[in-house]
């Protein structure tokens, strides 16, 4: 069994007196791809907020490498290493693209380091070094993601907080980053925790997933397990499920630890 690198234990976080979270657990395998799947407004993103320490926790824990990291900065989290790539992009639109891979390596000091992870960034992203000194706003979507994705590399994270990467994108751009996301997991070791609409994608490259359902964990399992699940071909897959029709709770299910 991989020992788990980052873990949410009976978190709970809030916007105000609306709470989002309420005693989310869950736990991420080091060198794994695990995913969060939910509809719009179940806690995906907070999750990611949380961890990252743009939300700091009502309740619970936050352990990364079995330290609690719950209430520092973000700033600090990043610096020891876990980096959050938002939903959206948030690119820096005015800089250039090398300027905003440079941001992604502000908590470094090592330039040569920093050119070598530039010039590895570039061979994922080939559309980047062609863009370099190109204003980041006038890229595409799609390049913009690639950008983004790029930038949380240049701070060598250890895990990946990957929000919703598919958002707005057609399927071919969708394939082609997720083929990328597959690429950084194995030849460079990130952890990476996906949250992402797109469930079949998500499925087809995540060891782990869990599901999200009004701020609460409904159901947890293997990738492949889970793309098999009724329940999810049917309200994630868009494919017809047999069984009751309508709205369904689900019992949490642990089948792998």
């Amino acid at each position: 069994m991989t020992a788990a690198i980052l873990e949410l234990l009976n978190v709970e976080s809030s916007y105000g007196p609306v709470q989002a979270l309420r005693g989310v657990s869950l736990s991420v395998p080091e060198g794994k791809i695990v995913t969060v799947l939910g509809a719009n407004g179940a806690g995906k993103s907070t999750t990611l907020k949380t961890i990252s320490g743009i939300i700091d926790p009502l309740k619970g824990q936050v352990k990364f490498r079995g330290q609690e990291i719950q209430g520092r900065s973000p700033d600090r989290i990043v610096r020891a290493g876990i980096v959050h790539v938002p939903e959206g992009r948030e690119v820096f639109p005015l800089l250039s693209v090398e300027d905003n891979l440079r941001m992604g390596a502000y908590t470094r000091r090592d330039s040569d380091g920093i050119a070598q992870d530039l010039e590895a960034v570039f061979g994922y992203f080939p559309i980047l070094r062609e863009r370099a000194k190109q204003e980041a706003g006038q890229l595409s979507g799609g390049q913009q993601q690639m950008l983004a994705i790029a930038r949380a590399l240049l701070a060598r994270p250890q895990v990946i907080l990957m929000d919703e990467p598919s958002l707005g994108l057609s399927p071919k751009l969708t394939a082609e980053i997720f083929a990328i996301v597959q690429r950084i997991n194995r030849e460079r070791g990130a952890t990476i925790l996906l949250v992402e609409q797109n469930a079949h994608m998500a499925l087809s490259i995540a060891d782990y997933g869990y599901v999200l359902e009004v701020g609460r964990i409904v159901m947890e399992d293997t990738g492949a397990r889970l793309a098999e699940k009724p329940d999810i071909q049917e309200f994630y897959l868009g494919m017809k499920a047999s069984g009751v029709r309508g709205e369904r709770r689900w019992k949490k299910k642990k089948l792998w630890r």
